[in-house]
């Protein structure tokens, strides 16, 4: 497996954020003004000339029909000193109402207003075409008053066209041109003027990655705009934008927030909204992705009205999804953005937006679609000039082809090496990163027999350093010459520099970056591992692989980490000490290299959350061995699933045993489980009788269990899916019926969540029920719970209510809709009273409920395109640092979920633990469809003074 880098570049050409360009005051060589009595029929103005153009403050008179505005026009334009105010008018006017001052200024026009006038108004148009998304209209009217300015002798009024042309040419692709036009500019320009220039070019030098030059600009600026809050405003949103490419985060906040204070205090609301707009990608940069999706959220409603804008802002935090590993979240944003960049004519935006849709379209396993985009990228890249882009979208569109299987063919392939090889030459010349190309190139090239061309590029590479990629080439040499032991061990030693990458970074995707580069190298290692047959190798490899594909922000708890408790000892988990305690593996595939641990000393559940944050973030730990597992387990057996390609294997672990079988294909499991689910969702929702659905069961069970059932018994177990398997509900199998059965994301999660168990088990805080909108037996169903649990607290079904009671409760029981976003899973939500509570959401709660009951179609459902982070609700609450969720994988009726759900609290109540009463209640009833995931064993308190959490008898 060779991953594709999704990084951004490393000599950034990245889209500036969507700023204001406060270009637009207009200093007039006259003392004229339209007469008080017509500036009164048409409105009262406060000029403030600040954002994208002159901005205005309007209080509306209280006459303002269309009769009294011809008359204020004619009277305004009734000398050429008139026309010329009018048309000033009209550009401060652009701002706020450009409909408004496209009228009056075609009116300028239509007069017959001359040479100064026109120059005027045709800026005026321009603004307001820019204000309405027509980029190139406004390019039009602005060449045309740079024109008529010249040609009148009117140095200055050209100046003014040039100042706002900075801006467009920026926009429309062109910002070196645009510095150019900046230059000619400004000697006939006031020093107020300068000032607002330096903002425009500030933009321009933010497109080309000169971020320091955007801040100084800016400085400048504010030291010449004096006390005016407008052009303050803008100043501080574009120095904002800067500063958050250098990694200047407060300096960056606190920016931004004089910014939109400043705009709010002086009235200009489409101001606040851009600077308000950017505060998801501030938050997404730093790492904070559920506070930058609720910012998003917000920006999404201010921005309504301006479809570009809200555009870029879709594209900003798709650039940080893209870096924090979710391109499919990223996807979502991408693909509404596109087409309205492309709308607005937004030339550079679109370029980048396409290269960036190009890059998350590969990594979701589309690649006819990221050749296409990847080829409208470098075809508008090509048009603007931007060389230094070029080289990343000919990588792309290379690694689409290849996984189209253009390489095939042997002659094919060896066009495509050698095409890979020149791509990788125009890296370098560009400034990126070409080693992963030229690694994925040597691949190829051992697949075809090209063994000289391999040794030269592995050889290459293996000598270029102690990083990930060096310790790659090593282990494919290895491997190559017949050494596995060898190659093993190189793959453990560069999964350890990746893990001390991302130790050293203070940037949070960076982090995220630097332990994701493991992955090809946990890839190719547990490749190694299947070849060997080892049943504990595999394990260990499965493990390492799950670790490091597991890293997304805001999902670290999900990896696979946790902190300790008492008298269990010290938790394991991670990457960066990628060797095993003993028994791990067999000593024969080489030493542990690096083996760490870490424990925390912190032993509540909120410290135990912590320490899982931590271990992720940092990367410490080791992968867990068999005999660690089955002292946690007991009489249980852990069975975990492996894919490589399409092919599927199983480790179990067993009181007795290590096995490890392979089942073949995996998409013919994920055929089989679609089958079944389809059967499920008919049954529950009496579309049919679904006659086939016991064999479809049965035909699952053959072919991911068969092997085991006769080492499995009876057993409880713990599950570990793989890939389409997160959708399966594998208590409606036959052989788990009344069955315990707790599916888990990692058997590292299971373990570290049971060493998370404090002394004495049990749960804190209380119970919280909500009860959502739409469903019959919602509220009947949050009554019986509380009549279960004594002090259970009944919560509105509101977003911000619900989370404050997630805060605080031990155990929480949602009766809502669910919906789940296969393609971008941190879109799904519960639907609730004033909205839907998003997964997202969920991320933000920093003492979540140790037991969360979603009684809600679907919401157990997860995507893990790389299996170390199922993504989904039940995974942002185990995310969050709960212990233990149980959920719907298929919809269930109404009815059936209160039977359901009536048996399960009744036998917690009794002492059983989720897992257990769980398998209980569906084996009463007769209702599938729910699965526990997480850690199922741990009773939880009744919430009665004085009960026991294990009872001896069951509910009466």
């Amino acid at each position: 497996m060779t991953a594709v880098p999704l990084g951004p570049p490393a000599v950034p050409e990245t889209a500036v954020r969507k700023g204001p360009a406060p270009d637009e005051a207009v200093t007039t060589d006259t003392s004229a003004e339209i007469s008080t009595d017509a500036a009164t029929v048409i409105s009262t103005v406060v000029t403030t000339e600040a954002g994208t153009d002159a901005v205005t403050i309007t209080v509306t008179a209280a006459v303002a029909a269309d009769t009294a505005m011809d008359t204020a026009m004619g009277t305004a334009m009734g000398t050429a000193t008139d026309a010329v105010a009018a048309a000033e008018r009209a550009v401060r006017l652009s701002g706020s109402d450009p409909g408004r001052a496209r009228a009056l200024a075609r009116a300028v026009l239509d007069a017959g207003a001359r040479e100064e006038a026109a120059a005027v108004a045709h800026r005026a148009l321009a603004l307001a075409a820019r204000e309405l998304g027509d980029l190139h209209l406004a390019e039009e009217h602005l060449r045309r008053a740079e024109r008529i300015a010249l040609s009148a002798g009117l140095p200055h009024r050209a100046a003014q066209a040039r100042l706002s042309l900075v801006h467009v040419r920026t926009e429309l692709g062109h910002p070196a041109e645009a510095l150019t036009i900046a230059a000619a500019a400004e000697p006939y320009l006031t020093p107020v003027e300068a000032g607002r220039l330096g903002v425009n070019r500030a933009s321009a030098l933010v497109r080309l990655g000169r971020y320091d030059e955007a801040v100084r600009h800016c400085d400048r600026a504010e030291g010449v705009l004096g006390e005016d809050p407008a052009f303050l405003a803008g100043a501080t949103l574009n120095r904002g934008l800067a500063r958050v490419y250098l990694g200047e985060f407060a300096a960056a906040e606190a920016d931004l927030t004089r910014s939109a204070g400043l705009a709010g205090a002086a009235g200009l609301d489409h101001v606040l909204a851009l600077a308000e707009g950017n505060l998801p990608f501030l938050a997404a940069r730093r790492g904070d992705l559920p506070a930058a999706f609720t910012a998003y959220r917000r920006a999404e409603r201010i921005l309504s009205d301006y479809p570009e804008r809200l555009a870029t802002v879709r594209c900003d935090l798709a650039e940080a999804l893209v870096s924090a590993q979710l391109p499919g979240e990223a996807r979502v944003l991408l693909d509404q953005a596109v087409p309205e960049l492309e709308a607005a004519g937004a030339e550079t935006a679109l370029a980048e937006a396409r290269l960036m849709l190009a890059r998350v379209e590969l990594a979701t396993g589309d690649p006819r679609r990221a050749l296409r985009s990847a080829e409208a990228a470098r075809a508008g890249l090509i048009r603007q000039e931007r060389a230094l882009l070029v080289p990343l979208t000919t990588e792309i569109a290379l690694r689409a082809r290849l996984e189209l299987g253009e390489a095939a063919d042997p002659v094919a392939g060896d066009r495509l090496v050698a095409e890979m090889l020149a791509c990788a030459a125009g890296l370098d010349g560009a400034g990126h990163p070409s080693a992963p190309l030229r690694l994925a190139t040597a691949e190829l090239a051992l697949r075809l027999g090209d063994e000289r061309t391999a040794e030269g590029l592995l050889g290459l590479l293996a000598s270029s350093g102690r990083g990930p990629v060096a310790h790659h080439a090593t282990a494919l040499r290895r491997a190559a010459a017949g050494d596995r032991r060898g190659a093993l061990a190189a793959a453990r030693a560069g999964l350890a520099a990746a893990g001390a990458d991302a130790v050293r970074s203070r940037d949070p995707l960076e982090r995220v970056r630097a332990a994701r580069r493991g992955e090809p190298l946990a890839a190719l290692g547990l490749a190694l591992a299947l070849r060997t047959g080892r049943a504990r190798t595999v394990l260990a490899w499965a493990e390492r692989w799950r670790a490091a594909t597991g890293g997304a922000v805001g999902l670290e708890g999900f990896a696979g980490t946790a902190g300790s408790s008492e008298g269990r000892g010290p938790v394991r988990t991670g990457i960066a000490g990628c060797g095993d305690p003993a028994g791990a593996e067999s000593a024969e595939y080489g030493d542990p290299v690096g083996a760490r641990s870490v424990q925390y000393g912190d032993q509540s559940p909120a410290g135990a959350t912590r320490g899982v944050r931590r271990a992720a973030e940092t990367g410490h730990g080791a992968v867990p061995g068999p005999e660690e597992l089955r002292a946690a387990l007991g009489e249980a057996a852990l069975v975990e699933f492996v894919r490589h390609g399409d092919e599927l294997a199983v480790v179990a672990v067993t009181p007795d045993r290590v096995l490890l079988h392979r089942l073949g294909s995996l998409a013919a499991a994920a055929e089989a489980t679609v089958r079944l689910r389809y059967g499920l969702r008919r049954r529950h929702l009496l579309d049919g009788d679904a006659p086939g659905l016991t064999a479809e069961a049965a035909a699952v069970e053959r072919l991911l269990l068969g092997p085991l059932l006769p080492r499995l018994g009876d057993r409880p177990l713990v599950i570990v899916p793989a890939g389409p398997l997160h959708t399966l509900p594998w208590p409606v199998l036959p052989s788990n019926a009344d069955r315990p059965v707790t599916v888990a994301p990692s058997a590292s999660a299971w373990l570290a969540a049971w060493r998370a168990v404090p002394p004495g088990g049990g749960t804190g805080g209380g119970t919280a029920a909500v009860a959502g909108p739409g469903l019959r037996c919602a509220e009947a169903e949050v009554r019986m719970v509380a009549a279960r649990r004594p002090g259970t607290e009944l919560v509105p079904a509101a977003r911000h209510t619900v989370l404050a009671a997630l805060e605080r409760a031990g155990v929480a029981h949602l009766a809502a809709h669910g919906t789940f976003s296969a393609r971008s899973p941190l879109l799904s939500g519960i639907d609730l009273d004033d909205g839907r509570l998003m997964a997202y959401d969920l991320l933000r709660i920093r003492t979540p409920p140790e037991l969360v009951v979603l009684s809600a179609c679907d919401a157990g459902m997860a995507h893990a395109p790389a299996d170390g982070t199922p993504l989904g609700l039940a995974g942002a609450f185990l995310s969050s640092g709960t212990r233990c969720v149980v959920a719907g994988l298929v919809p269930v009726r109404d009815d059936e979920t209160l039977a359901l759900m009536t048996v399960f609290h009744g036998l917690l109540a009794a002492g059983r633990p989720p897992a257990a009463a769980l398998a209980a209640a569906a084996g009463r009833t007769g209702t599938a469809g729910f699965a526990c995931f997480g850690y199922g064993d741990q009773p939880v308190a009744t919430g009665r003074e004085g009960s026991a959490t294990q009872l001896d008898q069951d509910p009466t």
